[in-house]
């Protein structure tokens, strides 16, 4: 006598559904692998290239010498790059941590939300427009011409919200219950925030910070309507007074064809800005990973 063939459980998946979900997550799989080896093969190909044409640029003059009419080095523009990005970070910094406090703390209220969607349109806007918008207000109506501080403020205002959501997505990994119980022992909110939930995201807070400054070390647009071009080192105006910088040296240079070593230095700046752009996003993984870790 043959035994009964039990029947399949009401509701189980059928063979073919099963073959069709396993075949989507091949797919996916499949996709993902090809995207990843894509950008790993771009990004290789350009680091490569840009090695091969930057290190045999590099010199000691390229550190000691300022530009002169593509002759020279680059020490004018590797200062103007230092100056403007930490000076626009500086100048993000403080408001775009203090709105993502508010944002993470506060997240129910109408000011949140407003924060919050100005954020989001904030980083959507096209940097050559930002670059536009201060060129019209504050290089042509308020008089400020081609300067440092025109540059500072275009730049702070592109990293704030990168700093701003990186603030609040911290924030908000920290536990409920490390706040309640700072509020258990007596602590006010401002106390609890700013002592105990701010010092456990802080690592997270490095790392949109450290994010903003690659990001604003690697823009061009904007500071060519906002800081301008120049060949002499910055004398320390922060007004009427233009100032060279990595990537605009290497628009300047390249493009330069009656000066034999304007090239080599292009490509000795494009090294140095590629060089500094990876070291900072590896700083900033370093963080984060740091972060899990501890976690």
């Amino acid at each position: 006598m043959s035994a009964d063939v039990a029947p399949a459980p009401k509701g189980s998946p059928s063979a073919f559904l099963l073959l069709r979900r396993s075949a989507g997550e091949w797919t996916g799989w499949l996709w993902t692998g090809f995207a990843f080896f894509g950008l790993a093969l771009v990004m290789v190909l350009i680091l490569t290239w840009v090695a091969q044409t930057g290190l045999g640029a590099l010199k000691p003059a390229v550190f000691t010498e300022p530009s002169s009419k593509g002759n020279g080095g680059l020490l004018n523009a590797i200062e103007g790059t230092a100056v403007i990005s930490l000076g626009a970070l500086a100048f993000a910094t403080p408001f775009g941590m203090a709105a993502g406090i508010y944002v993470s703390e506060f997240k129910t209220t109408i000011w949140a939300s407003v924060i919050r969607f100005l954020s989001d349109i904030l980083v959507g806007v096209p940097s050559i427009v930002m670059g536009y918008v201060g060129y019209v207000i504050m290089v042509k109506t308020l008089g400020w011409n081609f300067s440092v501080m025109a540059a500072w403020i275009t730049l702070g205002v592109i990293a704030l919200p990168y700093i701003c959501r990186t603030t609040e997505l911290s924030m908000r990994q920290v536990s409920m219950h490390l706040r309640e119980a700072g509020f258990a022992i007596g602590g006010g909110e401002a106390t609890v925030t700013l002592r105990l939930v701010l010092p456990s995201a802080l690592p997270g807070v490095v790392t949109g910070i450290l994010l903003a400054l690659s990001i604003s070390v690697g823009e061009t647009a904007p500071l060519i309507y906002t800081a301008g071009a120049n060949q002499a080192m910055w004398d320390g105006k922060l007004f009427n007074s233009p100032m060279g910088y990595l990537t605009g040296t290497i628009w300047t240079l390249y493009n330069d064809q009656t000066t034999p070593g304007a090239i080599q230095l292009a490509y000795a700046a494009a090294f140095l800005i590629t060089m500094l752009v990876l070291l900072i996003n590896i700083a900033a993984r370093v963080v984060l990973r740091g972060q899990q870790q501890a976690r």
